[in-house]
Formats: structure tokens, sequence, C-alpha cells
């Protein structure tokens, strides 16, 4: 059953993450068999079809790895985001999204090198639009197709106990189920070439 995960996220005629990741101290890789870390988190995404950067969070990153074979799942949550953009360079276009994790997301971690990777795979959902202030019916149901598939990796500065950059880009796939405003949201948003990065704190046992 999807999960709600990231409630965040904002777009054009439509759209916008998350997502979710995980590293674990190796100070805390003890007798037990896992280990499960919360960090708050900060972020991005940009939506290259529109633009448009959207500010992510603040949220928080619950993630449990396995501290024999580095596995790991984690779940992240933020609060959803409205932004807006310019259709056609002229026309405002406001909008409110939310990601819908589909399942954990998973990955490794190795955590000598304090460097992760995991992949979630996210429905994309609309929750309002509106278009030169007038709102656009979207109905409860707008969303991508198919789940985007986002995986992030740690970037340099990275640390498993202090936190740091989580990056990577994403496919955002079409929109169904969104009314007659379904054709300009594909019209808009859907592509690839997206980009989000995830700014990890200090995590908390």
């Amino acid at each position: 059953m999807r999960r709600s995960v990231v409630k965040s996220l904002v777009i054009a005629a439509a759209a916008g993450g998350l997502l979710s990741l995980a590293v674990v101290p190796a100070s805390v890789a003890s007798a037990d068999s896992s280990v499960t870390v919360t960090y708050p988190v900060t972020g991005n995404t940009y939506i290259k079809a529109i633009n448009s950067t959207v500010p992510l969070g603040p949220g928080t990153l619950t993630s449990t790895v396995d501290l024999t074979t580095g596995a790991v799942s984690s779940t992240l949550s933020l609060p959803a985001a409205t932004g807006s953009f310019k259709e056609l360079g002229f026309i405002p276009v406001t909008a409110t999204t939310q990601f819908i994790q589909d399942g954990a997301a998973t990955g490794t971690a190795n955590l000598s090198t304090n460097t992760v990777s995991v992949t979630s795979q996210t429905t994309l959902q609309i929750t309002s639009l509106s278009v030169a202030g007038i709102p656009i019916p979207v109905g409860p149901n707008c969303e991508t197709r198919t789940p985007a598939s986002i995986t992030v990796n740690s970037q340099a500065g990275f640390n498993a106990l202090g936190g740091g950059d989580l990056a990577g880009t994403y496919t955002i796939p079409r929109f169904s189920h969104c009314g007659l405003a379904t054709l300009l949201i594909n019209l808009t948003i859907p592509g690839p070439g997206n980009t989000i990065t995830l700014t990890l704190g200090a995590g908390s046992l």
C-alpha cells in the first residue's frame, strides 16, 4: 500500500522528491544487526521543463541500515509546499504537490567510506493548481501514470554522523486523472533532467 512520503514540491501547471535514504555512523556498528537513525532534512528540486527550483523541507529522514550487509531502507517526510512560475513567460501558475512513495526506498551504505546510494519509487501527485489566479480543478487522483525512479547519492564532504548532501537526477512521467488540466500538465511538466538535492543534518538514534 502506498505511503505518503514527500508532501512537498511545487510546480507548475502541476507538479513537482522526493525521496528517501540513509546511513549510519560507524561508531554504532556493534553487535546489533541493524540500526535506525533519524536525520533533519531540507533541500530543493529543480524542474527542468519549467526552469524552476522548489525548496523542500524542513522535514525528517528515517533510515534503517543492516550493519552486516549495508542494506538501507528509508522514508522521507516533508511538509506540503506551494510554488509558482510563469507559463509562456507571462502567465502565472501556482501549484501544490506531494510525492507518494511506493514502498520503502532501498539502497546500500558503506559505513567505512561514508557513502550511500538509495532509490525510491515515487508517484508525483498534484493536489491544487491555479492559472492566472483562477483555480483549475484537478481532482483527488491527479498523479503520474507510473512512479518516478529517484536515486540519490552522497556528495563530497558527506559524513555519516554529521550529515551532508545527497543528490541525483530523475525523470517525471506523464500524468493522468487530472480532468481538463491533464493536457496542460503533460505539455508542461513531464520529462528528464530534473535534479534533487537533500541536505541531512546530524543524525539521532
